[in-house]
């Protein structure tokens, strides 16, 4: 910004100098001239007072002294130079001055003025006075180079005007863009200091106005997450120790698988908790999700546990993943809590047969989840929270699994629509102690 500003104030200034130095320097050219021509003529005219009727007759003629470098003559109306100093032959201008009209006119290099001398009516003789040219033309060039000068010193005080004009500009908007930047990296403390420019204290003020109701929007999520989350753990906590007290007491064969699934359910509930309550902090807390599970145990678990309810709508579930390395480890509870999210929206929304196929892209793991349906609408809107695509649902799951798949350094995306196929893309690490190389 600080060049923008000297740039324009430097364009600015040099306008303004062209503009108003050019018709000067025009100027000043035509007023040298003028007045040099206007010498000449006073010296011409205090010449021809001196000059006598007689001095055809042989009268002398005492002409004053010419102007400085040039000539001072008297010529008689044959053209013969008489007295004085000059052509020795009348030139143009005394020729015409002869006519009883004083004439200024450039003669070959000079400036020459021509003033008729008149007795009884007539025209007796004309002084001719003329100075070289160049003398004239100097004082231009010099007078030029001294407008030069200040035309340059006023370019020099505009630059450094703008510069220190950019300086009070651009600093506070300088301060403004750190203080964004701190913000935009989780220091929602930080408030824009004012500075001494109207325009850019407001532009502060109503930044800190919407830093602080968004402060405040923001804690006011973050305490509702807490609260709810701290008021579902205490009732979730009783219910799974009272489903692990059962399994212990109870021996009956058909209870204890129903116990069990439901113990499993709570579980999962419990890390779903955590999950939300996780998501609901600042980004700066979250820092990275270890690898804490072998892709192999999720795998297995997700389809213990979605075999079961696809079987009951008749539908078949399907777990592919080959040729991958045993020793892969994914971030074991967002990861399940994705699937789970895409399968049971697999179940909802689509239909036909459902497969997970795990990818192995050497930095990273692909998940497809692809059924035989078809996404209807705009695919678009499929992450929007709140649409649920006409269908049952409130429209949360996939909105919430694309936020898992961010904490997590990850991607989420729908990459077919016929038939509908999401992709998770998930970072990878390798536990070297599976193999015995560690």
């Amino acid at each position: 910004m600080r060049q923008r500003v000297v740039r324009v104030a430097v364009v600015a200034a040099l306008v303004a100098v062209v503009l108003l130095a050019v018709p000067l320097a025009l100027a000043i050219r035509s007023a040298l001239y003028a007045d040099q021509r206007d010498t000449l003529e006073r010296a011409a005219l205090a010449g021809a007072v001196r000059v006598s009727p007689d001095y055809a007759s042989g009268d002398p003629v005492e002409l004053p002294a010419p102007p400085a470098g040039g000539h001072l003559g008297l010529y008689d109306p044959q053209g013969r130079l008489r007295s004085g100093s000059g052509p020795a032959a009348a030139d143009t201008p005394v020729h015409r001055a002869l006519g009883g009209e004083a004439v200024r006119a450039s003669s070959g290099s000079d400036l020459a003025v021509a003033v008729p001398v008149s007795h009884a009516e007539q025209v007796i003789g004309v002084v001719r006075a003329s100075s070289p040219a160049t003398v004239v033309r100097d004082r231009v060039f010099l007078t030029w180079a001294a407008l030069l000068g200040v035309a340059v010193v006023a370019l020099a005080v505009a630059v450094l005007v703008a510069r220190r004009q950019a300086r009070a500009l651009a600093t506070p908007l300088e301060d403004l863009s750190r203080h964004c930047r701190a913000v935009a990296e989780g220091d929602l403390g930080a408030r824009a200091a004012p500075s001494r420019i109207a325009e850019i204290d407001q532009v502060a003020r109503t930044h800190n106005e919407m830093l602080h109701s968004l402060s405040e929007l923001l804690r006011h999520e973050r305490d509702f997450a807490a609260n709810a989350s701290h008021q579902l753990r205490t009732p979730l906590a009783g219910l799974q120790l009272t489903l692990e007290s059962g399994l212990e007491q109870h021996d009956d064969a058909r209870l204890r698988p129903a116990l069990a699934e439901a113990l499993a359910t709570t579980r999962r509930l419990h890390d779903t908790v955590e999950e939300v309550l996780r998501l609901s902090t600042s980004r700066a807390a979250l820092g990275p999700r270890p690898a804490d599970r072998l892709l192999g145990q999720v795998l297995r678990a997700v389809e213990e546990r979605w075999h079961g309810p696809f079987a009951r709508v008749g539908r078949r579930f399907a777990c592919l993943a080959r040729e991958l390395p045993d020793n892969l480890s994914v971030p074991g509870a967002p990861v399940t809590e994705i699937l789970d999210i895409l399968l049971d929206n697999a179940r909802v929304h689509g239909r036909g047969t459902v497969r997970l196929v795990v990818r192995d892209l050497d930095d990273a793991l692909a998940f497809d989840v692809t059924d035989e349906g078809e996404v209807p609408g705009t695919a678009a809107r499929l992450f929007d929270r709140g649409h649920s695509g006409g269908g049952p649902g409130t429209g949360i799951g996939l909105d919430l699994a694309r936020d898992l798949a961010f904490s997590l350094g990850g991607r989420l995306s729908l990459t077919g629509s016929v038939p509908t196929t999401f992709t998770l893309l998930v970072p990878v690490g390798r536990d070297e102690t599976v193999d015995g190389t560690a």
